[in-house]
């Protein structure tokens, strides 16, 4: 134990410098397919999809986020070589406009920009997006230097984030937590599960994610999604970061990239 102490004291913790500086370090992110201009035969990459997150029309590469998993079936030798992004792109959060924006994301965003506290609920999730949560209050992301704070009661909250498809048990519960919320309040959606149920719902056990079921504010699509890419949703969240909306393009989905 004092081997690790002192090696502790001697390299000191190292914390990513993100946002302030752009996060290079290998591994903070999978990177996940791109829509583009299809250079030759890409059907072959939209059939190995098992979730029908890859369209082709027209030699254009639509990817469906909300759908996608980050299986990496639609790599070679599928035939998709060039849809992939490169691993340092994480800010994949967007945001989803709100009729009733005076009780919504607005007013997280004038009240909270300096200190934000986070309800977190399982909404039947397999435990991945859920393990990258935990990474947040970690070192290496540290997300109390941006002060942002986890709370275990929804009373204290300031954003409900939540993961998984919502499965039938867990409908009230989250409806519960949400009403329990002081306003004004926001809620974020991390993962795939939670914007289009994934590939647990919808079905008779889950639903299609949370926005059938409350106002979403922030969406942060990955299977799972890299702890950065849910700081981007935070910083959103708060309006620390330029606000994305949510993107549009021919095809079903809300969260679709396409090729311009």
């Amino acid at each position: 134990m004092s081997g690790w102490v002192l090696k502790g004291l001697k390299t000191g913790i190292r914390t990513t410098l993100y946002p302030k500086v752009e996060e290079l370090a290998p591994g903070v992110s999978p990177g996940r397919p791109a829509g583009g201009r299809a250079a030759g035969n890409k059907k072959p990459a939209a059939e190995a999809c098992p979730v029908d997150a890859i369209a082709v029309r027209d030699k254009q590469v639509s990817v469906d986020y909300d759908r996608c998993i980050l299986c990496g079936r639609c790599l070679p030798p599928a035939g998709a070589s060039g849809l992939v992004k490169p691993a340092a792109d994480y800010e994949w959060a967007y945001k989803i406009p709100r009729d009733t924006v005076a009780a919504g994301g607005a007013g997280v965003t004038k009240t909270c920009s300096h200190s934000l506290h986070i309800k977190v609920v399982d909404g039947g999730a397999c435990n991945a997006c859920l393990s990258e949560v935990s990474q947040l209050t970690k070192p290496y992301y540290d997300m109390h230097r941006l002060g942002f704070f986890i709370t275990p009661t929804p009373r204290d909250a300031d954003l409900l984030l939540v993961v998984g498809p919502v499965t039938e048990h867990m409908k009230l519960p989250l409806k519960k937590a949400f009403e329990a919320m002081p306003e004004p309040k926001a809620v974020m959606a991390v993962g795939t599960c939670a914007l289009s149920g994934g590939i647990f719902g919808p079905g008779f056990a889950a639903g299609g994610g949370v926005k059938e079921f409350l106002p979403v504010d922030i969406a942060v699509p990955g299977c799972p999604p890299p702890p950065l890419a849910i700081i981007h949703g935070l910083l959103m969240a708060v309006g620390r970061k330029d606000p994305v909306p949510s993107p549009t393009s021919p095809g079903p989905g809300s969260g679709m990239e396409a090729a311009k």
